[in-house]
Protein backbone atom coordinates (compact mmCIF):
# COMPACT_ATOMS: atom_id res chain seq x y z
CA UNK A 1 0.00 0.00 0.00
CA UNK A 2 1.40 3.39 -0.96
CA UNK A 3 1.95 6.18 1.54
CA UNK A 4 -0.83 8.18 -0.14
CA UNK A 5 -3.28 5.30 0.32
CA UNK A 6 -2.32 4.96 3.97
CA UNK A 7 -2.85 8.68 4.46
CA UNK A 8 -6.31 8.55 2.86
CA UNK A 9 -7.23 5.53 4.97
CA UNK A 10 -6.27 7.37 8.13
CA UNK A 11 -8.49 10.26 7.09
CA UNK A 12 -11.48 8.06 6.34
CA UNK A 13 -11.30 5.69 9.33
CA UNK A 14 -12.42 8.18 12.02
CA UNK A 15 -15.44 9.09 9.90
CA UNK A 16 -16.35 5.44 9.35
CA UNK A 17 -15.88 4.65 13.02
CA UNK A 18 -18.07 7.55 14.09
CA UNK A 19 -20.81 6.50 11.68
CA UNK A 20 -20.74 2.88 12.78
CA UNK A 21 -20.75 3.76 16.47
CA UNK A 22 -23.58 6.27 16.15
CA UNK A 23 -26.89 4.94 17.38
CA UNK A 24 -30.35 6.37 17.66
CA UNK A 25 -31.82 6.60 21.16
CA UNK A 26 -34.48 4.17 22.29
CA UNK A 27 -36.09 6.91 24.37
CA UNK A 28 -36.14 10.70 24.01
CA UNK A 29 -37.63 13.06 26.60
CA UNK A 30 -38.48 16.70 25.93
CA UNK A 31 -39.05 19.23 28.71
CA UNK A 32 -40.85 22.30 27.33
CA UNK A 33 -41.03 25.87 28.59
CA UNK A 34 -44.41 25.06 30.14
CA UNK A 35 -42.81 22.28 32.13
CA UNK A 36 -40.00 24.57 33.20
CA UNK A 37 -42.44 27.23 34.40
CA UNK A 38 -44.27 24.60 36.44
CA UNK A 39 -41.00 23.50 38.03
CA UNK A 40 -40.12 27.16 38.72
CA UNK A 41 -42.68 27.50 41.52
CA UNK A 42 -41.21 24.58 43.43
CA UNK A 43 -37.68 25.76 42.64
CA UNK A 44 -38.33 29.21 44.15
CA UNK A 45 -39.68 27.62 47.33
CA UNK A 46 -36.47 25.61 47.52
CA UNK A 47 -34.29 28.68 46.90
CA UNK A 48 -36.16 30.64 49.59
CA UNK A 49 -35.64 27.84 52.11
CA UNK A 50 -31.94 27.64 51.30
CA UNK A 51 -31.43 31.39 51.66
CA UNK A 52 -33.42 31.45 54.89
CA UNK A 53 -30.93 28.98 56.33
CA UNK A 54 -27.76 30.85 55.40
CA UNK A 55 -25.32 31.44 58.22
CA UNK A 56 -24.02 34.99 58.58
CA UNK A 57 -20.98 35.47 60.82
CA UNK A 58 -20.86 37.94 63.69
CA UNK A 59 -19.74 41.46 62.91
CA UNK A 60 -17.90 43.97 65.10
CA UNK A 61 -15.98 47.16 64.62
CA UNK A 62 -14.92 50.52 65.97
CA UNK A 63 -15.34 53.94 64.39
CA UNK A 64 -13.84 56.65 66.59
CA UNK A 65 -15.60 56.48 69.92
CA UNK A 66 -18.34 54.24 68.54
CA UNK A 67 -17.94 50.47 69.01
CA UNK A 68 -20.45 47.89 67.90
CA UNK A 69 -20.94 44.15 67.59
CA UNK A 70 -23.83 42.18 66.13
CA UNK A 71 -24.58 38.47 66.39
CA UNK A 72 -27.41 35.95 66.12
CA UNK A 73 -28.22 37.10 62.60
CA UNK A 74 -31.32 35.37 61.21
CA UNK A 75 -33.16 35.67 57.94
CA UNK A 76 -36.85 36.13 58.75
CA UNK A 77 -38.45 36.66 55.36
CA UNK A 78 -37.67 36.64 51.64
CA UNK A 79 -39.64 38.17 48.82
CA UNK A 80 -38.70 36.68 45.43
CA UNK A 81 -41.67 37.88 43.42
CA UNK A 82 -39.84 38.93 40.25
CA UNK A 83 -38.07 35.83 39.00
CA UNK A 84 -37.67 33.77 35.87
CA UNK A 85 -36.42 30.25 35.15
CA UNK A 86 -35.56 29.77 31.49
CA UNK A 87 -33.64 27.70 29.01
CA UNK A 88 -30.49 29.15 27.55
CA UNK A 89 -29.38 27.62 24.22
CA UNK A 90 -26.56 25.10 24.38
CA UNK A 91 -26.96 23.29 27.71
CA UNK A 92 -27.92 25.72 30.41
CA UNK A 93 -30.71 26.66 32.76
CA UNK A 94 -30.86 30.24 34.02
CA UNK A 95 -32.54 31.44 37.22
CA UNK A 96 -32.85 35.23 37.29
CA UNK A 97 -34.24 36.89 40.43
CA UNK A 98 -34.59 40.67 40.43
CA UNK A 99 -35.76 43.34 42.88
CA UNK A 100 -35.99 40.82 45.72
CA UNK A 101 -35.93 41.70 49.41
CA UNK A 102 -34.48 39.90 52.41
CA UNK A 103 -35.54 40.71 55.98
CA UNK A 104 -33.15 40.06 58.86
CA UNK A 105 -33.04 40.36 62.59
CA UNK A 106 -29.99 40.33 64.88
CA UNK A 107 -28.73 41.25 68.35
CA UNK A 108 -26.78 44.49 68.80
CA UNK A 109 -24.27 45.69 71.35
CA UNK A 110 -23.39 49.36 71.00
CA UNK A 111 -20.98 51.55 72.98
CA UNK A 112 -20.78 55.31 72.45
CA UNK A 113 -18.74 57.28 74.96
CA UNK A 114 -20.07 56.07 78.29
CA UNK A 115 -23.41 54.91 76.93
CA UNK A 116 -23.92 51.17 76.47
CA UNK A 117 -26.96 49.69 74.78
CA UNK A 118 -28.14 46.24 73.71
CA UNK A 119 -31.21 45.15 71.81
CA UNK A 120 -32.64 43.82 68.56
CA UNK A 121 -32.20 45.33 65.13
CA UNK A 122 -34.53 44.66 62.23
CA UNK A 123 -32.88 45.13 58.86
CA UNK A 124 -33.81 44.56 55.24
CA UNK A 125 -31.84 44.16 52.05
CA UNK A 126 -33.64 45.77 49.13
CA UNK A 127 -33.11 45.59 45.39
CA UNK A 128 -31.46 42.14 45.57
CA UNK A 129 -30.51 40.73 42.18
CA UNK A 130 -29.41 37.09 41.81
CA UNK A 131 -28.55 35.39 38.54
CA UNK A 132 -27.40 31.78 38.35
CA UNK A 133 -26.50 29.72 35.29
CA UNK A 134 -26.44 25.94 35.57
CA UNK A 135 -24.58 23.83 33.02
CA UNK A 136 -26.25 20.47 32.37
CA UNK A 137 -24.24 17.49 31.13
CA UNK A 138 -23.87 13.72 31.40
CA UNK A 139 -21.44 12.12 33.80
CA UNK A 140 -19.31 9.03 33.20
CA UNK A 141 -22.26 6.75 34.03
CA UNK A 142 -24.60 8.50 31.62
CA UNK A 143 -26.50 10.30 34.38
CA UNK A 144 -27.83 13.84 34.00
CA UNK A 145 -26.00 16.22 36.34
CA UNK A 146 -25.25 19.88 36.99
CA UNK A 147 -21.60 20.09 36.02
CA UNK A 148 -20.98 23.78 36.60
CA UNK A 149 -22.73 26.79 38.08
CA UNK A 150 -22.03 30.51 37.95
CA UNK A 151 -23.66 33.03 40.27
CA UNK A 152 -23.94 36.82 40.42
CA UNK A 153 -25.49 38.47 43.47
CA UNK A 154 -25.83 42.18 44.25
CA UNK A 155 -27.67 44.18 46.93
CA UNK A 156 -28.77 47.69 46.00
CA UNK A 157 -29.36 49.03 49.52
CA UNK A 158 -29.54 47.95 53.15
CA UNK A 159 -31.78 49.50 55.80
CA UNK A 160 -31.75 49.00 59.56
CA UNK A 161 -34.30 49.99 62.20
CA UNK A 162 -33.21 50.60 65.79
CA UNK A 163 -35.28 50.33 68.96
CA UNK A 164 -34.55 51.18 72.55
CA UNK A 165 -33.62 54.24 74.56
CA UNK A 166 -30.76 55.32 72.28
CA UNK A 167 -32.63 54.89 69.00
CA UNK A 168 -32.25 58.47 67.80
CA UNK A 169 -28.67 58.73 69.00
CA UNK A 170 -27.51 55.68 67.01
CA UNK A 171 -29.56 56.05 63.87
CA UNK A 172 -26.96 58.24 62.22
CA UNK A 173 -24.31 55.64 63.04
CA UNK A 174 -26.33 52.85 61.41
CA UNK A 175 -24.38 53.29 58.18
CA UNK A 176 -21.46 51.42 59.67
CA UNK A 177 -23.63 48.45 60.58
CA UNK A 178 -25.68 48.32 57.37
CA UNK A 179 -22.56 48.52 55.21
CA UNK A 180 -20.98 45.60 57.07
CA UNK A 181 -24.18 43.56 57.02
CA UNK A 182 -24.66 44.24 53.33
CA UNK A 183 -21.18 42.91 52.63
CA UNK A 184 -21.59 39.80 54.80
CA UNK A 185 -25.04 38.92 53.46
CA UNK A 186 -23.93 39.31 49.87
CA UNK A 187 -20.97 37.01 50.44
CA UNK A 188 -23.29 34.21 51.68
CA UNK A 189 -25.88 34.17 48.88
CA UNK A 190 -23.87 32.56 46.06
CA UNK A 191 -22.10 29.92 48.17
CA UNK A 192 -25.50 28.84 49.51
CA UNK A 193 -26.96 28.60 46.01
CA UNK A 194 -23.91 26.77 44.66
CA UNK A 195 -24.25 24.17 47.40
CA UNK A 196 -27.97 23.87 46.62
CA UNK A 197 -27.25 23.31 42.92
CA UNK A 198 -24.08 21.26 42.81
CA UNK A 199 -24.77 19.11 45.87
CA UNK A 200 -28.47 19.03 46.69
CA UNK A 201 -29.97 19.20 43.20
CA UNK A 202 -27.44 16.67 41.93
CA UNK A 203 -28.58 14.39 44.76
CA UNK A 204 -32.10 14.80 43.38
CA UNK A 205 -30.93 13.96 39.85
CA UNK A 206 -29.34 10.81 41.26
CA UNK A 207 -32.86 9.50 41.88
CA UNK A 208 -33.44 9.23 38.11
CA UNK A 209 -33.21 5.53 37.19
CA UNK A 210 -30.19 4.90 34.95
CA UNK A 211 -29.46 1.19 34.99
CA UNK A 212 -31.43 -1.06 37.28
CA UNK A 213 -33.51 -4.21 37.32
CA UNK A 214 -37.14 -4.28 36.20
CA UNK A 215 -37.93 -7.69 37.69
CA UNK A 216 -36.10 -10.95 38.39
CA UNK A 217 -35.24 -11.43 34.71
CA UNK A 218 -34.49 -8.17 32.91
CA UNK A 219 -33.10 -4.69 33.53
CA UNK A 220 -33.33 -1.30 31.80
CA UNK A 221 -30.55 1.04 30.71
CA UNK A 222 -31.58 4.71 30.73
CA UNK A 223 -28.10 6.19 30.43
CA UNK A 224 -27.80 9.41 28.46
CA UNK A 225 -26.24 8.97 25.03
CA UNK A 226 -25.24 12.61 24.56
CA UNK A 227 -25.28 16.00 26.22
CA UNK A 228 -28.76 17.54 26.67
CA UNK A 229 -29.83 19.64 23.70
CA UNK A 230 -31.17 22.97 24.99
CA UNK A 231 -33.00 25.51 22.86
CA UNK A 232 -34.87 28.65 23.84
CA UNK A 233 -38.11 26.80 24.56
CA UNK A 234 -37.22 23.15 25.23
CA UNK A 235 -34.62 20.65 26.37
CA UNK A 236 -34.24 17.25 24.68
CA UNK A 237 -32.49 14.31 26.33
CA UNK A 238 -31.59 11.11 24.46
CA UNK A 239 -31.55 7.93 26.56
CA UNK A 240 -30.33 4.52 25.49
CA UNK A 241 -33.71 3.03 26.35
CA UNK A 242 -32.48 -0.55 26.15
CA UNK A 243 -33.59 -3.61 28.10
CA UNK A 244 -31.19 -6.44 28.83
CA UNK A 245 -31.26 -9.89 30.37
CA UNK A 246 -29.82 -10.00 33.89
CA UNK A 247 -28.15 -13.27 32.92
CA UNK A 248 -26.48 -11.84 29.80
CA UNK A 249 -26.21 -8.05 29.96
CA UNK A 250 -24.03 -7.77 26.87
CA UNK A 251 -26.30 -9.88 24.65
CA UNK A 252 -28.50 -7.26 23.00
CA UNK A 253 -30.01 -6.58 19.59
CA UNK A 254 -28.85 -3.71 17.35
CA UNK A 255 -30.95 -0.58 17.22
CA UNK A 256 -32.23 -0.15 13.67
CA UNK A 257 -35.16 2.10 14.58
CA UNK A 258 -35.42 5.53 12.94
CA UNK A 259 -34.41 8.72 14.71
CA UNK A 260 -36.89 10.17 17.21
CA UNK A 261 -38.12 13.63 16.23
CA UNK A 262 -40.40 15.47 18.64
CA UNK A 263 -42.06 18.55 17.15
CA UNK A 264 -44.74 19.13 19.76
CA UNK A 265 -44.28 21.73 22.53
CA UNK A 266 -47.82 22.22 23.85
CA UNK A 267 -47.55 19.95 26.93
CA UNK A 268 -45.03 20.10 29.75
CA UNK A 269 -43.23 16.85 28.89
CA UNK A 270 -43.04 14.49 25.91
CA UNK A 271 -41.62 10.96 25.88
CA UNK A 272 -40.84 9.24 22.57
CA UNK A 273 -40.35 5.45 22.67
CA UNK A 274 -39.01 3.67 19.60
CA UNK A 275 -39.72 0.15 18.36
CA UNK A 276 -36.25 -0.75 19.60
CA UNK A 277 -37.29 0.15 23.16
CA UNK A 278 -39.98 -2.55 23.12
CA UNK A 279 -38.06 -5.02 20.94
CA UNK A 280 -35.13 -5.01 23.34
CA UNK A 281 -37.53 -5.82 26.19
CA UNK A 282 -38.95 -8.77 24.27
CA UNK A 283 -35.47 -9.99 23.35
CA UNK A 284 -34.32 -9.69 26.97
CA UNK A 285 -37.25 -11.82 28.15
CA UNK A 286 -36.62 -14.27 25.33
CA UNK A 287 -32.91 -14.45 26.19
CA UNK A 288 -33.82 -15.04 29.85
CA UNK A 289 -35.86 -18.11 28.85
CA UNK A 290 -39.11 -17.01 30.46
CA UNK A 291 -41.28 -16.83 27.33
CA UNK A 292 -42.65 -20.33 27.79
CA UNK A 293 -45.66 -21.83 29.48
CA UNK A 294 -46.93 -25.29 30.36
CA UNK A 295 -50.64 -26.12 30.52
CA UNK A 296 -51.26 -29.50 32.08
CA UNK A 297 -53.85 -31.67 33.83
CA UNK A 298 -56.86 -29.64 35.01
CA UNK A 299 -55.61 -26.52 33.21
CA UNK A 300 -56.41 -28.14 29.85
CA UNK A 301 -60.11 -27.55 29.12
CA UNK A 302 -62.05 -30.81 28.79
CA UNK A 303 -63.59 -29.94 25.41
CA UNK A 304 -60.12 -29.11 24.04
CA UNK A 305 -58.69 -32.36 25.42
CA UNK A 306 -61.46 -34.36 23.74
CA UNK A 307 -60.85 -32.53 20.47
CA UNK A 308 -57.11 -33.20 20.68
CA UNK A 309 -57.61 -36.89 21.41
CA UNK A 310 -59.98 -37.08 18.44
CA UNK A 311 -57.47 -35.33 16.17
CA UNK A 312 -54.69 -37.70 17.18
CA UNK A 313 -56.85 -40.80 17.44
CA UNK A 314 -54.62 -42.67 14.98
CA UNK A 315 -51.49 -41.95 17.00
CA UNK A 316 -53.18 -42.89 20.26
CA UNK A 317 -54.30 -46.25 18.87
CA UNK A 318 -50.67 -47.21 18.37
CA UNK A 319 -49.82 -46.58 22.01
CA UNK A 320 -50.26 -48.77 25.04
CA UNK A 321 -53.76 -48.21 26.51
CA UNK A 322 -52.32 -47.03 29.82
CA UNK A 323 -50.26 -44.44 27.99
CA UNK A 324 -53.04 -43.43 25.60
CA UNK A 325 -55.33 -42.56 28.49
CA UNK A 326 -52.70 -40.51 30.31
CA UNK A 327 -53.34 -36.79 31.01
CA UNK A 328 -52.31 -34.26 28.42
CA UNK A 329 -49.80 -31.42 28.62
CA UNK A 330 -49.40 -28.47 26.26
CA UNK A 331 -45.98 -26.87 26.13
CA UNK A 332 -45.87 -23.40 24.54
CA UNK A 333 -42.49 -21.84 23.88
CA UNK A 334 -41.66 -18.71 21.89
CA UNK A 335 -39.26 -19.68 19.10
CA UNK A 336 -37.93 -16.19 18.26
CA UNK A 337 -38.01 -12.89 20.11
CA UNK A 338 -41.34 -11.09 19.51
CA UNK A 339 -41.15 -7.90 17.43
CA UNK A 340 -43.07 -4.65 17.79
CA UNK A 341 -44.38 -2.70 14.81
CA UNK A 342 -45.47 0.89 15.46
CA UNK A 343 -47.51 2.71 12.82
CA UNK A 344 -49.77 5.77 12.95
CA UNK A 345 -52.75 3.37 13.10
CA UNK A 346 -51.47 1.61 16.24
CA UNK A 347 -48.99 -0.87 17.68
CA UNK A 348 -48.86 -4.61 17.08
CA UNK A 349 -46.61 -7.44 18.24
CA UNK A 350 -45.64 -10.45 16.10
CA UNK A 351 -45.09 -13.67 18.05
CA UNK A 352 -43.93 -17.05 16.70
CA UNK A 353 -44.04 -20.03 19.00
CA UNK A 354 -43.84 -23.80 19.04
CA UNK A 355 -46.72 -25.73 20.61
CA UNK A 356 -45.85 -29.28 21.67
CA UNK A 357 -48.58 -31.70 22.76
CA UNK A 358 -47.63 -34.48 25.18
CA UNK A 359 -49.15 -37.33 27.08
CA UNK A 360 -47.75 -37.55 30.59
CA UNK A 361 -48.21 -41.11 31.91
CA UNK A 362 -47.36 -41.53 35.61
CA UNK A 363 -43.79 -42.56 36.33
CA UNK A 364 -42.89 -42.53 32.62
CA UNK A 365 -41.29 -40.07 30.27
CA UNK A 366 -43.70 -37.76 28.35
CA UNK A 367 -44.87 -39.02 24.97
CA UNK A 368 -45.03 -36.35 22.26
CA UNK A 369 -48.10 -36.45 20.06
CA UNK A 370 -47.43 -33.44 17.88
CA UNK A 371 -45.40 -30.31 17.38
CA UNK A 372 -46.91 -27.32 15.60
CA UNK A 373 -45.94 -23.76 14.84
CA UNK A 374 -48.09 -20.88 16.03
CA UNK A 375 -48.09 -17.45 14.44
CA UNK A 376 -49.99 -14.72 16.23
CA UNK A 377 -50.35 -10.97 16.10
CA UNK A 378 -51.22 -9.02 19.22
CA UNK A 379 -52.55 -5.50 19.64
CA UNK A 380 -50.51 -3.50 22.16
CA UNK A 381 -51.85 -0.54 24.12
CA UNK A 382 -49.12 1.53 25.78
CA UNK A 383 -50.11 3.73 28.73
CA UNK A 384 -48.27 5.80 31.32
CA UNK A 385 -49.57 5.95 34.89
CA UNK A 386 -47.69 8.49 37.01
CA UNK A 387 -44.14 7.30 36.24
CA UNK A 388 -44.88 3.68 35.28
CA UNK A 389 -45.04 2.62 31.65
CA UNK A 390 -47.46 -0.25 31.06
CA UNK A 391 -48.41 -2.40 28.04
CA UNK A 392 -51.71 -4.27 27.64
CA UNK A 393 -51.86 -7.02 25.00
CA UNK A 394 -54.86 -8.42 23.12
CA UNK A 395 -54.82 -11.37 20.76
CA UNK A 396 -55.76 -10.20 17.27
CA UNK A 397 -54.77 -12.91 14.79
CA UNK A 398 -53.80 -16.52 15.28
CA UNK A 399 -52.99 -19.50 13.10
CA UNK A 400 -51.25 -22.86 13.50
CA UNK A 401 -49.65 -25.23 11.06
CA UNK A 402 -47.82 -28.52 11.29
CA UNK A 403 -44.06 -28.81 11.23
CA UNK A 404 -44.37 -32.15 9.43
CA UNK A 405 -46.67 -31.82 6.43
CA UNK A 406 -49.25 -29.67 4.69
CA UNK A 407 -51.78 -32.48 5.07
CA UNK A 408 -51.43 -32.41 8.85
CA UNK A 409 -51.77 -28.62 8.74
CA UNK A 410 -55.18 -29.05 7.12
CA UNK A 411 -56.15 -31.48 9.83
CA UNK A 412 -55.26 -28.85 12.46
CA UNK A 413 -57.76 -26.27 11.19
CA UNK A 414 -60.51 -27.41 13.62
CA UNK A 415 -58.08 -26.81 16.51
CA UNK A 416 -57.47 -23.15 15.72
CA UNK A 417 -60.64 -21.85 17.40
CA UNK A 418 -60.28 -23.82 20.66
CA UNK A 419 -56.54 -23.09 20.88
CA UNK A 420 -57.16 -19.36 20.33
CA UNK A 421 -59.71 -19.43 23.14
CA UNK A 422 -57.19 -21.25 25.32
CA UNK A 423 -54.60 -18.54 24.64
CA UNK A 424 -57.07 -15.76 25.46
CA UNK A 425 -58.15 -17.39 28.72
CA UNK A 426 -54.84 -18.83 29.90
CA UNK A 427 -51.80 -17.25 28.25
CA UNK A 428 -52.85 -13.61 27.73
CA UNK A 429 -53.69 -13.02 31.43
CA UNK A 430 -50.23 -14.29 32.37
CA UNK A 431 -48.56 -11.96 29.86
CA UNK A 432 -50.62 -8.95 30.91
CA UNK A 433 -49.97 -9.61 34.58
CA UNK A 434 -46.28 -9.33 33.83
CA UNK A 435 -46.52 -6.23 31.63
CA UNK A 436 -48.93 -4.58 34.10
CA UNK A 437 -46.07 -4.23 36.57
CA UNK A 438 -44.53 -1.84 34.08
CA UNK A 439 -41.23 -0.03 34.07
CA UNK A 440 -40.34 3.39 35.44
CA UNK A 441 -39.50 6.26 33.12
CA UNK A 442 -36.41 8.41 33.79
CA UNK A 443 -37.89 11.19 35.94
CA UNK A 444 -36.66 12.34 39.37
CA UNK A 445 -38.47 11.03 42.42
CA UNK A 446 -41.46 13.14 43.40
CA UNK A 447 -42.53 14.01 39.83
CA UNK A 448 -45.51 12.27 38.23
CA UNK A 449 -47.23 12.41 34.85
CA UNK A 450 -50.82 13.65 34.59
CA UNK A 451 -53.32 14.10 31.73
CA UNK A 452 -51.42 11.74 29.45
CA UNK A 453 -52.04 11.56 25.72
CA UNK A 454 -50.60 8.89 23.43
CA UNK A 455 -50.09 9.21 19.68
CA UNK A 456 -48.55 6.74 17.24
CA UNK A 457 -46.03 7.64 14.58
CA UNK A 458 -43.95 5.69 12.10
CA UNK A 459 -41.52 3.74 14.27
CA UNK A 460 -42.26 5.32 17.66
CA UNK A 461 -44.91 6.15 20.26
CA UNK A 462 -45.17 9.68 21.65
CA UNK A 463 -46.63 10.24 25.12
CA UNK A 464 -47.34 13.82 26.13
CA UNK A 465 -48.44 15.00 29.53
CA UNK A 466 -48.18 17.49 32.34
CA UNK A 467 -46.23 17.24 35.57
CA UNK A 468 -47.37 16.93 39.15
CA UNK A 469 -45.31 17.05 42.35
CA UNK A 470 -46.35 14.05 44.44
CA UNK A 471 -43.64 15.10 46.91
CA UNK A 472 -42.18 18.54 47.46
CA UNK A 473 -38.70 19.25 46.19
CA UNK A 474 -37.57 19.85 49.76
CA UNK A 475 -39.00 16.51 50.93
CA UNK A 476 -37.12 14.52 48.29
CA UNK A 477 -33.87 16.46 48.78
CA UNK A 478 -33.98 15.96 52.55
CA UNK A 479 -34.52 12.24 51.97
CA UNK A 480 -31.39 11.96 49.82
CA UNK A 481 -29.36 14.77 51.38
CA UNK A 482 -25.70 13.71 51.19
CA UNK A 483 -23.19 14.01 53.96
CA UNK A 484 -21.44 17.36 54.12
CA UNK A 485 -18.87 17.40 51.33
CA UNK A 486 -16.78 20.14 49.74
CA UNK A 487 -18.23 21.71 46.63
CA UNK A 488 -16.91 20.53 43.27
CA UNK A 489 -14.62 22.95 41.51
CA UNK A 490 -16.70 25.28 39.35
CA UNK A 491 -16.35 28.43 37.33
CA UNK A 492 -17.37 31.24 39.64
CA UNK A 493 -18.44 34.66 38.56
CA UNK A 494 -16.23 37.51 39.54
CA UNK A 495 -19.27 39.68 40.29
CA UNK A 496 -20.16 38.58 43.79
CA UNK A 497 -19.40 41.94 45.33
CA UNK A 498 -21.71 44.34 47.11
Amino acid sequence: MTSVSVYLLLLVMPFVASKSSSQNPGCRIRITSKGLQFVKLETLKFVEQELENITIPDLSGTEGRFSYSINNVRVTHLQLSQSDLMFQPRKQLVLDISNASISLTFQRKLLYWLFYDVGMINASAEGVHIKTELDLSQDSKGRLKISNMTCDATINRMQAGFSGTLKRVYEFLGTFITTGMRFLLNQQICPALRHAGLVLLNALLNTIPVKNSVDDYIGIDYSLMSQPLVSEDSMDMDFRGMFYSLNAENDTIPNTSPALHIKQKERMVYIALSEYFFDSAMYAYYRSGVLSLEIANEQVPKDLEILLRTSYFGSLMLLDPSVAEAPMKLELKVSTAPRFTIKPAGTSVSVNAILNIYLIPPDQPPVQLSSMTMESRLNAKVTLKKTTLQVHLDLKRFRIYSNKSALESLALIPLQGPLKTLLQLTVMPVLNERTKRGVSIPLPEGLDFTRETTTHHAGFILIGGDLHFSKSLREVINKYRPETTPLPETTQSANEAV
